[in-house]
């Protein structure tokens, strides 16, 4: 089954716009769609952990609404309803529940429970929770703090080395500005002073400063006149874009630090989950002859399987 690599650098195009340039910088996690979409369902899916004592909460003629009744159903509360405040949550959790058991001595006298759709989907309901209580035991639950900073350890020596630069402008509105601001830079004025003077975009009180940002955040013009001055040099001549004419001076040059452990640690543990998952799935399947009548739905399936498993492995 394919991995993806985790910590993958993913830049979004830069804007310049009155309050400036601001660069971002986003890190993503990848990984295989269908285990992915499994680990989220089943971590969404909300199961207290029920106390010795189940106490009755209410009770509906003569059936019992116990605590642990109460709690599934708050953990599983429409997601709207999910944001209320917890005494909300609770109230709403209460009146699913209240509702539900006016109807249940209704159904059993009806002998729904008996018939054959009933009895599908109870099965499908026992096969799904087996499901994720095995996930849980043995995915969630086996996760130790080491695998997870282990997976990061290695993600982030396989990241590519990309070069990262500090950068400051002066923005006006035409080209002669710029170039007398040149001369002035040539003839000893400090960049920084002239850029609260001079400049019109909205980090003139920062000196113009732009902080750290890699290729492919800023617009072209600008980012090509900003790579390519020497640490300390500033543009002999402006720089044109849509936003106008830029004096660029370049602070400083890094290589791109990698995300913080803290930062990425969530989906670092989601990316050793689904790992986990992956192959409790994969030792199931070599146990075990999986057959599919339906020839539509064989070829879709393995050709879907085929495509995971040419992915590159880590």
């Amino acid at each position: 089954m394919a991995t993806i690599r985790c910590l993958e650098v993913f830049s979004e195009p830069e804007t310049m716009s009155g309050a400036g340039i601001v660069p971002e910088r986003f890190k993503m996690l990848r990984y295989n769609k269908i285990a992915a979409a499994v680990i989220v369902a089943t971590l969404g899916l909300q199961l207290p952990a029920f106390a010795q004592e189940d106490k009755v909460v209410a009770k509906v003629g003569d059936l019992e609404i116990h605590q642990s009744e109460l709690d599934l159903a708050m953990g599983n509360l429409d997601p709207q309803l999910a944001q209320l405040p917890d005494e909300q949550k609770k109230v709403a959790a209460l009146s699913g529940a209240i509702d539900v058991k006016l109807l249940v001595k209704n159904a059993s006298a009806e002998g729904l429970e008996k018939t054959e759709d009933f009895k599908k989907r109870m099965e499908f309901i026992q096969d799904r929770e087996l499901h994720n209580a095995y996930f849980r035991k043995h995915v969630v639950d086996a996760v130790t703090a080491d695998e997870v900073k282990a997976r990061y350890d290695k993600e982030v020596a396989a990241l590519p080395q990309e070069e990262e630069i500090k950068a400051a402008h002066i923005l006006v509105a035409s080209e002669d500005e710029a170039k007398d601001i040149i001369k002035q830079l040539d003839s000893g004025k400090d960049f920084a002073a002239l850029a609260k003077e001079k400049s019109t975009d909205s980090n003139k009180d920062d000196g113009g400063d732009l902080g750290w940002f890699g290729k492919g955040r800023m617009v072209p013009e600008f980012e090509e006149a900003a790579f390519g001055l020497e640490k300390g040099a500033y543009t002999k001549a402006p720089v044109k874009t849509q936003f106008g004419f830029h004096v660029i001076k370049l602070e400083d040059k890094r290589i791109a630090p990698p995300p913080a452990f803290e930062q990425v640690e969530p989906q670092v543990r989601q990316l050793v989950m689904r790992d986990k998952y992956v192959a409790l799935i994969e030792k199931a399947k070599a146990d075990q002859k999986i057959e599919i009548m339906d020839e539509t739905l064989k070829k879709g399936y393995d050709e879907a399987t085929k495509e995971q498993q040419a992915q590159p492995q880590q």
